[in-house]
């Protein structure tokens, strides 16, 4: 997790963040090792912002990759940030029930959980079989 750590925190600084200020980094591995980053994309029309996970996860399908084995989330918040809901829906969509997900403040402190426990009951393929 060091690297994704890292990684997350690096890019956490690219952030666009002109109207919140709360700029937030994510960086997921993916099946293949690599590592993919995003960083939240503010926007005037706030519904029409990025979340730092989605930009991470469209990033890793860009490159041709659909499998997650871990995420990290760092923000500048007194407590660990989860993602929101659409983003666990999203991280859900490519990761595994027990893949890791660690969410963390920009001053060190760390909780880490996998995702069944981010996103109990998550929607999947196997509701649209049949």
């Amino acid at each position: 997790m060091e690297e994704l750590r890292a990684a997350a925190a690096k890019v956490r600084e690219n952030a666009y963040a002109p109207y919140s200020k709360f700029k937030v980094g994510a960086a997921l591995r993916a099946g293949s090792g690599a590592v993919y980053v995003g960083c939240n994309v503010e926007n005037v029309a706030y519904p029409e912002g990025t979340c730092a996970e989605a930009g991470a996860i469209a990033a890793m399908v860009a490159a041709g990759e659909t499998r997650l084995t871990g995420a990290y989330v760092i923000a500048g918040s007194p407590m660990p940030v989860t993602p929101c809901g659409g983003c666990r829906q999203k991280l859900a969509e490519f990761g595994q029930a027990d893949m890791p997900v660690v969410m963390a403040t920009t001053g060190g402190v760390e909780e880490q959980c996998t995702l069944a426990e981010l996103l109990p009951g998550a929607f999947g393929a196997a509701h649209m079989e049949g």
